[in-house]
Formats: C-alpha cells, sequence, structure tokens
C-alpha cells in the first residue's frame, strides 16, 4: 500500500489542503470552488511530471480566472441562452433568469463535511445572488478521491425541497501537454468514440460536424472547443503517439454512458502548455434545447461520476 500525508500548507496566502500518496501530489482548495488545483508524479528517474496543470502565480485573489486544475462547472457547463440572450436561461417554469458561463460553482465558496488522507468531500455554499438565479432547495456536494496513479471525483446534487431541479453539470481538467521534452502537440492524439460533434455557434445553437475522426491529433486547430457526444463507450484515451503513457477518463461506469454524455477539447491558444479534456453531463445550452438536460427529482440525489487515471 502506498504511504499517504495529508497536510495543511501556505500558498499565495491562503491555507490550501496537499495530499502525498506514493510518488503522487495532490494540490486542492475545497473551500473555493472545490478546486483540484495540481496533480504530479515523481518519475523512477527523480523528475516531476505535471498531470494537472497549474500555473505558476502570484495570488489567488481571483481563482475563477486561473488557467489550471480542475473548476467545477455548475449547475450547468458552457453558455446558456434564453431565447439568444446569452448568460441567461429559461427555467421549468418559464421564468428567465441569469446564468454566467460554466455556473457559479467554479468559484464558489464550499464547506469542507470530510477530508481525509485520501481526499475530500466539500459542499456548496450558495449566495443570495445564486440562490436568485438558481431557486431550489438543494445541496451540492464534490467529492475527490485519490490514489497513486488515478483519481475519481463525483458530484452530487441533494433535492431538499418539493421542485423538480434541472442541472447539467461538468470539469473543465486542464492537462499539462506536452508532457516529455522536445515534443509538441503534434506528437500526441486523443481518441474520442463519439459519433457526433459539434461547435457552439455564437446565438447559443449547436452547429453539427458533418465528417470528423475519432483518433485526432492535438495540433489540429478544429479540436479547439469543439463538442463530443453519443459516446460508444465511456472512456476517452489521450497521449503520445507512441501509446506509452496514456491519461484515460472515464465517464461513470456503465460501458456506455448516457446517450448525451459529452466531451470537450479545448485550449486558449497555440503556445498554451496545456490542453483541456472536459466531460460534461451534456452539451452546452442544455436548458433551451433539453439534449442530456438532467433532473432531481424532490428528495432524491442526482449523482455525475468521472475517473482520471494513467495507464
Amino acid at each position: 500500500m502506498s504511504k499517504t500525508s495529508l497536510e495543511t500548507i501556505d500558498y499565495c496566502g491562503e491555507k490550501i489542503k496537499k495530499w502525498r500518496i506514493g510518488a503522487a501530489t495532490y494540490l486542492a482548495w475545497p473551500e473555493r470552488g472545490a478546486r483540484l488545483m495540481n496533480w504530479n508524479l515523481i518519475l523512477g528517474d527523480g523528475n516531476v511530471r505535471d498531470i494537472i496543470y497549474w500555473p505558476e502565480i502570484e495570488s489567488l485573489e481571483n481563482p475563477a480566472k486561473i488557467r489550471g486544475g480542475n473548476p467545477i462547472l455548475f449547475p450547468f457547463s458552457g453558455r446558456c441562452f434564453s431565447k439568444e440572450k446569452e448568460n441567461f436561461w429559461t427555467d421549468p417554469d418559464g421564468k428567465e433568469r441569469e446564468m454566467p458561463r460554466h455556473g457559479f460553482a467554479k468559484d464558489g465558496k464550499f464547506e469542507i463535511i470530510d477530508i481525509e488522507e485520501n481526499g475530500f468531500t466539500a459542499q456548496l455554499i450558495p449566495t443570495a445572488a445564486d440562490k436568485e438565479v438558481y431557486p431550489y432547495d438543494f445541496e451540492f456536494q464534490v467529492i475527490y478521491r485519490f490514489q497513486e496513479l488515478s483519481f475519481s471525483v463525483e458530484f452530487r446534487l441533494i433535492n431538499l425541497g418539493d421542485k423538480i431541479i434541472p442541472w447539467s453539470a461538468g470539469h473543465h481538467f486542464y492537462f499539462q501537454l506536452p508532457w516529455h521534452e522536445n515534443t509538441t502537440r503534434e506528437n500526441y492524439q486523443i481518441t474520442i468514440p463519439a459519433k457526433k460533434a459539434y461547435y457552439h455557434a455564437p446565438d447559443g445553437r449547436l452547429q453539427r460536424v458533418k465528417n470528423f475522426d475519432t483518433v485526432e491529433n492535438f495540433a489540429n486547430t478544429k479540436i479547439i472547443d469543439r463538442i463530443h457526444s453519443e459516446l460508444k463507450e465511456n472512456t476517452v484515451r489521450f497521449g503520445p503517439k507512441s501509446g506509452e503513457e496514456d491519461i484515460e477518463i472515464s465517464v461513470g461506469t456503465n460501458p456506455v454512458p448516457p446517450k448525451h454524455a459529452t466531451i470537450v477539447t479545448w485550449t486558449e491558444k497555440s503556445s498554451s502548455p496545456f490542453y483541456c479534456v472536459e466531460p460534461w453531463m451534456s452539451p452546452p445550452n442544455s436548458p433551451a434545447h433539453k439534449n442530456g438536460l438532467n433532473f432531481v427529482d424532490p428528495k432524491k440525489t442526482g449523482v455525475f461520476s468521472v475517473e482520471v487515471k494513467l495507464v
């Protein structure tokens, strides 16, 4: 069994958590966005490989703007539209409400309700503004479990009220890429077993991609901000073309995930040291088009889980 430890450290004027599990180190800020910040591994030659990317920064004042870690996308992933009105959504009762891109949990305040030497559970503390744009009686929990060569993360949306709750949450994993010296994106590829692909148009429509490959090179700019759905299996795999040191993301535990489960591929620019591979419950703007929009009945709990591992 791998040796484990947990400590609290000072970082940019804040207290964050640090887990060591064998050769792996995880850094997270559970109280702010339930944010996983970095996952790295000490290799056999003593070098350190970052798997989850985190930039060198001097301040945590505005965590939602930091390009790194895993921002939590809740209650909805991507951009929402009410008709063609961006950053708004229409609730099941027909009322138009504001909704920021990727929701409000990514920089929200959380309470740690459980913490151990292999992970944590944190629960969102909704603000008055959150309750105005998402007017439900709920608890939203993020549960991380860390291992040396993998981690899992589960969302739980607990409906405490008497109204059905819509949601379509997701992850925004920033992966270090490339991760070998003297390599570029050209040396890496990703396999996404999707039947359909889309881009999200400026007016909120999903624009179908007619021809695409399930195996793509990361240097192909056409995969930037591309939406992949109707997955034929629940596993996405990416890494060097040699097939060594791959990363796998599993969406749920069933061999085939729900029909509208989605993988989004995105990066900021050609020189960025990261590429985001993002498992979402559905394509963006799900309250409008309804494809993959999930509902939690009164007094029930909705769950969305993923696993990330080195293979």
